[in-house]
């Protein structure tokens, strides 16, 4: 039986890079070798928390074709329950093109596929009772998501005791609050990141987003702020966490390592330094390897890690 459910974007995953430069118009650059990878928030997380010791499933679309059987299959090796995906004609597995430049931010090209379809009557209530997190991934990048259906889903978690988790893929043609507003108050934990929650609150600093954040309703607020470490609110309380430098070669799943992080601190009834700490220690090492979850260290490689490399976190209210 699962402890956590993650819902949410699953995607198949090309790498290319890491380059030196991205090729100028009409240019043929030469590159290495571009592997396949899972990806998608709902998968990252379920594959980082399996490295944990976390029992986990598995709820979204893919489609009925040759890169949704690879994914369902490599998915499946890991362990991770795959029972609530589904597989759908209509779309294709959702892709995404993930192109890493030396000493830049990474591009994305990406297409919706199978993530189009899928919505919040696909999360069962049956599903949820036998839950003690559910973590939705993605959020925003899953058009047939109603704001008005998660809400009620997200108050069923409350009522049967799930800590609902939520975290967002926010596009660049996005801004605004919108419809979230609806939705925040019955959010036990909300993850964006610094960029995404200025898109949505169209402030600058992580401390003001976080305070319109909680202003409309979220319980528990955290900003991953990449090098510059996350900052955590839940009521009136407030801590800073730096991050950890390591050597870096993707840092494509350090977003969902976190949130890994952030579960496994749920489950196992954590402080929020301690739970910090652990989220910092996962995020760095998703960065060590292409690919989002190949890198991830395991729970006793946590360990070991927390204790040789002490991190920072203040308790700053």
């Amino acid at each position: 039986m699962p402890d956590v459910g993650c819902a949410g974007i699953l995607v198949a995953d090309t790498i290319c890079g890491p380059i030196k430069r991205l090729p100028r118009s009409g240019e043929l650059l030469s590159v290495g070798p571009m592997p396949s990878k899972i990806g998608g928030c709902a998968a990252n997380v379920a594959l980082d928390l399996a490295k944990q010791g976390v029992a986990v499933e598995i709820c979204g679309c893919i489609g009925d074709d040759e890169a949704g059987a690879g994914l369902l299959q490599s998915i499946a090796a890991t362990g991770v329950g795959c029972e609530q995906i589904r597989r759908v004609a209509s779309q294709p597995t959702s892709k995404t093109v993930i192109v890493l430049v030396e000493g830049e931010d990474r591009r994305f090209l990406h297409n919706f596929g199978a993530n189009a379809v899928f919505d919040v009557g696909q999360i069962r209530r049956e599903w949820i009772d036998r839950l003690k997190v559910f973590y939705l991934g993605g959020l925003f990048a899953m058009p047939a998501v109603r704001m008005s259906e998660l809400a009620e889903l997200l108050k069923y978690c409350r009522l049967r005791g799930v800590t609902s988790v939520v975290d967002v893929v926010v596009p660049a043609e996005h801004s605004g609050m919108g419809e979230l507003s609806s939705v925040l108050p019955y959010i036990d934990y909300f993850l964006p990141n610094d960029d995404e929650a200025r898109r949505l609150t169209g402030v600058d600093t992580p401390e003001k987003q976080i305070e319109i954040f909680l202003r409309h309703g979220a319980k528990a607020v955290v900003v991953t702020c990449g090098p510059n470490g996350a900052i955590a609110a839940i009521d009136s309380c407030r801590w800073k966490a730096e991050s950890y430098r390591v050597e870096g070669i993707d840092p494509s799943g350090a977003g969902d390592a976190f949130a890994a992080g952030i579960v496994t601190g749920i489950l196992r009834r954590w402080d929020m330094s301690e739970t910090l700490r652990y989220a910092a220690a996962l995020g760095a090492s998703a960065t060590t390897a292409l690919g989002t979850t190949d890198g991830v260290f395991t729970a006793a490689e946590t360990a070991s890690f927390l204790e040789q490399h002490p991190l920072r976190v203040e308790r700053i209210s």
